[in-house]
């Protein structure tokens, strides 16, 4: 079939990316999904971080590639052999699909799944082949999902069918920026009611970390970022304590205000500088929690002898140590419920055609989460 998708035609494009445009606009070739595949109308995708990164050549892949990895939609079609999905089921994707039969998998973390690794360095789906092409030649596939597009074929282990109660924009949400987030404090961290916590950097990760930890029963969080505006909506969202990370003292100002730092510190920015910060506010005996990734060539060092005589803990948490088909549909419930308020940190919604502009905002941090909404047009 054909639709229209953006593609990645080249990493560290030159900003304002509003003018350099590594995202093309085009219609490109999606083939029928193969055995044990699904054809998704995409129904909305979340600009994360984790495409900038890809963009701006953080964390480069092979191009072409249409990038979007947070995302949901509804099934138009499966392929042989899907018996348990069908048309018409509501899904989140989910960006790291798991093969269910390796040893991580076996040991019921999905999220670190051996078999994946491969095909998403390749560009590939699970199978191994691609499914998107555009003039004749392969168009890579971004984590398995690629939804900046009007339609995705996926592996069936990338799918989550979810409430069809729940609109398709926001429940994209819950594909990256909730499951990271939010499982990163109560799976991996799995913070204690009544313990202190940091949040550091407040992207749709970080916010979703903040509202995790209002949820497990934090009785104080500190939020900690550049922009004041972000800041303003952690006090809304349950944070106790704000600070600003401009601040030559903040490290200080935090330690003062908790008595000698937080039960659990997380770095949810995904730069060096964040985990620096979330490490130094770690109390004695604390743990630190990273689930921002930082540029690939990047390095986070720490004073060995500190990390033992303070007795530190230093743990990172991929996709929030998520069983997607476990949390994706109980995380929503708890939306349902006015328990996880995450459509409050939508930014805007934008179109395929505003994605480039929409990254540049990305970039300045000028913006939390916006939602594509492909199928939209100006």
């Amino acid at each position: 079939m054909k639709m229209r998708a953006a593609i990645l035609t080249t990493c560290s494009a030159p900003q304002p990316f509003a003018k350099s445009k590594p995202l093309q606009i085009a219609e490109v070739d999606l083939d029928p999904p193969g055995e044990g595949e699904v054809l998704v109308k995409v129904g909305g995708a979340g600009l994360c971080h984790s495409d900038l990164s890809v963009i701006n050549g953080d964390r480069p892949r092979p191009v072409p590639m249409v990038p979007g990895h947070e995302g949901a939609g509804e099934i138009v079609e499966v392929g042989a052999g899907v018996h348990d999905v069908k048309v018409g089921d509501h899904i989140c994707f989910t960006f790291n699909v798991s093969c269910g039969r390796c040893r991580h998998c076996l040991e019921g973390r999905p999220y670190i799944c051996e078999r994946s690794v491969s095909p998403r360095a390749a560009g590939t789906l699970l199978s191994g082949h691609h499914r998107l092409h555009h003039d004749g030649q392969p168009v890579g596939h971004h984590s398995g999902v690629s939804c900046f597009a009007e339609y995705a074929v996926v592996d069936r282990g990338s799918v989550v069918v979810i409430d069809r109660s729940l609109p398709l924009d926001v429940a994209a949400l819950f594909g990256c920026a909730v499951v990271t987030g939010v499982g990163a404090v109560v799976n991996t961290a799995r913070i204690q009611p009544g313990s202190t916590v940091a949040i550091v950097g407040l992207g749709g990760v970080g916010l979703s970390g903040l509202m995790g930890a209002v949820l497990g029963g934090a009785a104080r969080i500190v939020a900690i970022d550049l922009s004041d505006e972000k800041l303003g909506l952690a006090r809304q969202l349950g944070a106790t304590d704000t600070v600003n990370a401009r601040d030559a003292d903040h490290v200080a100002q935090v330690r003062d205000m908790t008595g000698g730092g937080v039960d659990y510190a997380f770095d949810l920015a995904g730069t060096i500088k964040a985990m620096e910060t979330a490490y130094a506010v770690t109390r004695w005996g604390g743990t630190t929690v990273s689930a921002g990734l930082s540029p690939i060539s990047a390095d986070f060092t720490f004073k060995q002898s500190g990390l033992v005589s303070e007795e530190k803990t230093i743990k990172g948490s991929y996709m929030g140590s998520c069983v997607p088909v476990r949390d994706i549909p109980r995380f929503i419930a708890l939306y349902q419920q006015g328990k996880l308020p995450v459509d409050r940190m939508v930014s805007q919604r934008v179109t395929l055609d505003q994605l480039n502009e929409g990254f540049d905002r990305l970039q300045a941090v000028a913006t939390v989460r916006q939602l594509l909404v492909p199928h939209l047009r100006h």
